[in-house]
């Protein structure tokens, strides 16, 4: 997935936000890329995490999870169950990029390791374990402040982040927060176009949450390769709400 990622191959997931391992399942049969399940807004603790990467590996459906911080602990357990790495949320400088960086590589000198893992095959692949630690686990950084996009430089200057990763939510009201969005000026278009040219400048790739599939193709020509749309619950929902709009058809026709 890694080597996807930056070569700039578009790929398009969702967010996991269900404590279900069949979910994982399902999406797999969806014929998505990847899935991120996501730990700062969903109830996922390590358990749950744990069978969703045991599903994940059972139907080879690639899985990021989002953790509730940078440090240590709120990244490495996730990786050492077998996920394909991690999305941070709201890195906002150079140095909680850092802190990613060495949350993930075992070449940085603080991340601990154990082959015992199911990512170390439960002791039979060690050598394996530091390899995808160090060349093949995901970095997705989420800017999603406006101190991130004033800082931008300084984290995309991190060498083993991955990705880029606008959220537009969360920036928009740090910025209305901060009084720097309006109608007449919106700072959003101005971020992404950061992101997308911070991203290529130092061989990242850029990517972004959108609500809905129909924004993708536009933002796929601003130069963003990497999308989460939406969530299992918004799929769910907005499939109920379909057999409805169904059953009116019906009782008007009848």
């Amino acid at each position: 997935m890694r080597d996807r990622i930056l070569a700039g191959e578009e790929l398009l997931g969702t967010f996991i936000k269900t404590p279900a391992p069949q979910v994982v399942e399902c999406l797999e049969r969806g014929g998505l890329d990847f899935a991120v399940a996501d730990m700062e807004h969903a109830p996922l603790d390590w358990t749950t995490m744990d069978l969703m990467a045991l599903a994940s590996a059972a139907v080879r459906l690639p899985l990021f999870f989002r953790s509730r911080g940078a440090d240590l602990q709120d990244i490495s357990p996730g990786l050492d169950l077998g996920c394909e790495g991690v999305m941070v949320p709201h890195i906002s400088s150079g140095e909680m990029a850092t802190q990613c960086a060495e949350a993930v590589r075992y070449r940085r000198g603080k991340r601990g390791f154990s082959p015992s893992v199911r990512a170390g095959g439960y002791g039979t692949r060690g050598a394996q374990l530091r390899e995808k630690g160090d060349s093949e686990a995901v970095i997705i950084a989420q800017i999603e402040d406006a101190s991130a996009i004033e800082q931008l430089d300084a984290i995309s200057a991190e060498a083993d982040l991955d990705v880029l990763f606008l959220g537009p939510a969360d920036l928009r009201l740090s910025l209305e927060l901060k009084g720097g969005c309006s109608p007449r000026t919106d700072q959003i278009d101005i971020a992404k176009e950061k992101v997308v040219r911070g991203a290529r400048s130092t061989g990242k790739a850029a990517g972004i949450f959108l609500s809905d599939m129909a924004d993708w193709p536009r933002h796929r020509e601003l130069g963003f390769t990497l999308g989460v749309i939406g969530s299992d619950q918004q799929s769910l929902r907005a499939g109920a709400a379909e057999i409805m709009r169904g059953k009116t058809v019906e009782r008007i026709k009848s």
